[in-house]
């Protein structure tokens, strides 16, 4: 949100987020969601939804913590890159100096698992992997001559006084310090009639920690350390731009965190998603404006498919996007297709970017939530056949998380022994083959691909993208390649029968 704008039109900004919030909250059934806006040092948004704990009824409010998942690798990356400019490491080394491990090949960096390029080919492609992340444990700790937990307390926690950011060890830990934390949730009960109900339930609490998961934390914490790696007070500006910058060209990560362009903004961001949390950490440098919000469901961060490296894909980042940084709060965040028409000769071509991913958001999120709810999945399709008869040109803009999207309505009416739906086929293949053209070994793209045709009962053709999920070189077992191996053995049983 520019400086230059009116009062008038900072407070109808403010509005209009905190109306979409408390819309995404209901929706997504959010028990507790914390949320801050900063420009600079300066909050321009601050509020605490809901109940950190459903059966007391006791609210959010700034102390209560929230374990952030995800966002420990922006930790690890931190102090990665303080140990490199202590002259402790070089993030070219081989990561095989530090882990024992003989399976590593020599070409494995370290800068490779900090950037999740570390599969297939070292360097070359983007495949988020956690297990690889949890090596840079051991790296910190060897070059740091601490354990981690030291570290991260010695040169982050304790210089910024973040006095409500730890590592969550185990319930004692709880109980000696005393902490706040929020109650966790799931969203969903028992089946009924093919669905679940949209309602919350009690969840756990992932104990727990490493270079990759394990941080708790708070909004205003996480504001403190935005605001730290502005003032370079945790990096030089050479290391911080190290870590800000995509990896290798066409990437979305840099080192420890997502980095991409968006109407010509650069979004720098983490998220965290827990099975019962989730949250989301953006910076966007050109604005000079800060977004953190945590939730003690999963369901902040998992509807949006965060993995695949898109921010965009997010309905609470964009409504943060289009009221702060973009002033299209002519754009609303839901809508019903009905009124899309009405509301496009509103809008002028400089918008239409951020108005097809709007809609894409939604028919992601609605696919979502079509496993509570068989009328969200009749509503994603029918969003879905929209936006391709306004933006015809798929091939394009068609992505990973739009094939998944499509792939899972297909399998939600499978699960459901409905009517085959065959509207988006033609989607579905063109965008597969784009990608896989792109690159062969995307195990998302060959599994998608795989279930599609075992959809429509082609076998032969099922096979070839699950043998190529299994042939490819330097990758970490997975659950999609259990599916695979699973799959293939009862083809070859098939046969043997």
């Amino acid at each position: 949100m520019s400086c230059s704008r009116s009062t008038k039109e900072q407070q109808e900004a403010k509005e209009q987020f905190s109306k979409d919030l408390l819309a995404l909250k209901t929706y997504f059934q959010i028990p507790g969601l914390s949320v801050l806006v900063k420009r600079g040092d300066q909050v321009l948004y601050e509020d605490y939804l809901g109940m950190a704990d459903l059966g007391s009824q006791t609210p959010m409010d700034s102390t209560t913590g929230i374990p952030m998942a995800s966002l420990t690798k922006m930790f690890s990356a931190l102090l990665l890159l303080q140990l490199e400019e202590e002259g402790k490491l070089a993030l070219h080394e081989p990561i095989r100096a530090y882990i024992d491990d003989a399976h590593v090949a020599d070409s494995i960096k370290i800068e490779h698992a900090l950037s999740h390029t570390s599969q297939g080919m070292p360097g070359k492609n983007f495949y988020y992997n956690n297990t690889r992340f949890m090596w840079l444990q051991r790296v910190i700790e060897e070059a740091g001559e601490k354990d981690f937990k030291t570290q991260i307390t010695e040169k982050i926690i304790a210089p910024l006084k973040l006095q409500n950011t730890y590592l969550l060890e185990d319930s004692l830990q709880l109980a000696q310090t005393n902490r706040k934390l929020a109650q966790p949730y799931f969203l969903g009960g028992e089946p009924k009639n093919g669905y679940v109900e949209k309602t919350s339930r009690p969840g756990f609490i992932d104990y727990g920690y490493s270079a990759a998961a394990g941080i708790t934390s708070t909004v205003r914490d996480l504001g403190l350390l935005s605001s730290a790696l502005d003032k370079g007070l945790l990096l030089s500006s050479s290391s911080k731009n190290k870590m800000f910058t995509p990896y290798a060209p066409d990437l979305p990560y840099g080192l420890g965190i997502f980095t991409q362009q968006f109407m010509e903004e650069q979004l720098i961001w983490g998220y965290g998603q827990y099975d019962c949390y989730s949250s989301l950490f953006l910076k966007v440098p050109g604005k000079d404006l800060t977004l953190v919000l945590a939730a003690n469901n999963n369901l902040m961060s998992d509807p949006a498919r965060l993995i695949a490296g898109d921010l965009s894909y997010s309905l609470f980042a964009l409504s943060f996007l289009k009221n702060y940084v973009f002033d299209l709060q002519e754009i609303p965040l839901f809508e019903h297709p009905d009124i899309l028409a009405s509301l496009e000769q509103r809008l002028n071509p400089v918008n239409m970017e951020f108005y097809r991913k709007k809609l894409l958001a939604q028919a992601l999120a609605a696919s979502f939530m079509n496993r509570y709810n068989d009328s969200e999945g009749a509503f994603s399709k029918k969003l879905l056949g929209q936006v391709f008869d306004r933006f015809p040109d798929y091939e394009t803009y068609g992505d990973l998380v739009l094939l998944r999207n499509l792939y899972m309505l297909k399998f939600m009416d499978a699960h459901r022994k409905k009517k085959e739906f065959t509207a988006f086929d033609e989607q579905i293949e063109q965008i597969g083959q784009k990608l896989l053209t792109a690159d062969k070994n995307n195990p998302y793209a060959n599994y998608y691909m795989a279930n599609f045709h075992d959809f429509k009962g082609q076998a032969d053709l099922t096979e070839v993208y699950y043998q190529q999920l299994l042939d490819a070189n330097n990758f970490s077992p997975w659950w999609y390649t259990a599916e695979a191996k699973q799959w293939m053995h009862k083809r070859q049983e098939v046969f043997q029968n």
